[in-house]
């Protein structure tokens, strides 16, 4: 597990329409990734410089193109593809040959995207599954080759903080208190912080692809299975991550918190929630799910096989096996620090990497 940090003092829309319990509500501190493959084009002022990050994670890669004024950022184009490089990597921590070449191509392809879209940079980062593989010079080498791009395999502890500065710079008020989740493929961040830098940061060993496959199931899952998936989640959150959090827990009231949930499965759950067959930010980050309605889409994926769950509006086939871990993964840290409310923010590690670098490879 990567160590934790304690620290002391690390479409913008002011104000937007939440939804809650099935009751509109208004929201206004903070405004806020998925597909195979969803794109959004916006159209910035022309005279914006142009940046890119391309994001190489555990289940998949997404680029962010966008026009940075000071921390100002307006995406310009934005997609992303399942190349699914964790497959079958947490028993022996190998990168499968297959999935270092689909994810070398993937980024390849993205590259040419950003660069035909006017990106004056590209900065290509690689998280969890790259961080731990026994074999991630394969993997370097190969973007490589494919690209002429360097990767840059980042640490947990930076992940968290790209994944805070990402969310805050859609944040109309930067001393709101706010816990952020990001639950990747394999692992999830943990946030907290109420002003420019957080006060928290950690990075624990949890994600949607290592929970699947170290905790097999049928299909669909039986209730034995299920109830298998919730007893390690809570023994991790008991044992594993609760520990190295007493210290800010001491310091603030987590159920004051607004916690604000990043990554392709809070994106799913608002995209489910509306019943949206694409990608449209404004409606997804407008979204605030109660623990009730996270409960129960928890019991609903659960108890459907999977050519079932994948076609329930708003979730890509490709995702139905995902989707179960990261719902669970929400439910169980919802309930275990009684937090009542989930928003959504499609900011995160990319739009930090952004404001980190501003400086990249051409």
């Amino acid at each position: 597990m990567r160590a934790p940090r304690g620290r002391q003092g690390h479409q913008d829309h002011p104000l937007q329409t939440g939804r809650q319990g099935g009751h509109l509500r208004r929201r206004g501190d903070c405004q806020p990734r998925d597909q195979v493959c969803l794109s959004l084009e916006l159209k910035p002022p022309p005279s914006a410089g142009r940046h890119a990050v391309i994001d190489v994670g555990t289940n998949s890669v997404k680029l962010l193109v966008a026009t940075i004024v000071g921390r100002h950022i307006t995406p310009v184009h934005e997609t992303s593809v399942q190349t699914r490089l964790g497959k079958g990597f947490y028993q022996h921590h190998l990168l499968q040959a297959i999935a270092i070449r689909q994810t070398a191509e993937a980024v390849q392809r993205f590259a040419g995207q950003a660069r035909d879209a006017g990106a004056n940079t590209i900065r290509v980062l690689a998280t969890n599954a790259a961080r731990e593989a026994r074999n991630s010079d394969a993997l370097v080498r190969a973007v490589r080759e494919a690209s002429s791009l360097d990767l840059e395999i980042i640490p947990g502890e930076l992940e968290a903080d790209l994944v805070y500065q990402g969310v805050l710079s859609g944040c109309s008020n930067t001393n709101a208190g706010m816990m952020l989740i990001d639950v990747g493929g394999g692992s999830t961040e943990i946030i907290i912080g109420t002003g420019p830098h957080p006060k928290f940061s950690g990075s624990y060993p949890l994600g949607t692809v290592r929970l699947l496959e170290s905790c097999p199931h049928g299909d669909p899952p039986s209730g034995d299975e299920r109830e298998e998936v919730v007893a390690r989640l809570r023994q991790q959150l008991e044992t594993e991550i609760a520990p190295t959090m007493k210290g800010v827990m001491e310091t603030f009231c987590l159920t004051s918190l607004q916690l604000i949930g990043t990554g392709g499965t809070s994106t799913l759950l608002a995209r489910m929630v509306n019943s949206l067959e694409g990608y449209d930010r404004a409606r997804i980050e407008a979204t605030v799910l109660s623990i009730d309605d996270v409960t129960k889409w928890f019991d609903r994926l659960w108890s459907l096989p999977m050519a079932q769950r994948g076609r329930i509006v708003g979730l890509p086939p490709e995702k139905a096996d995902v989707i179960l871990a990261g719902v669970a993964i929400y439910q169980e840290i919802m309930k275990f620090w009684r937090l009542p409310s989930l928003g959504i923010s499609m900011r995160g590690l990319r739009f930090g990497a952004l404001l980190q670098g501003q400086v990249g490879q051409h």
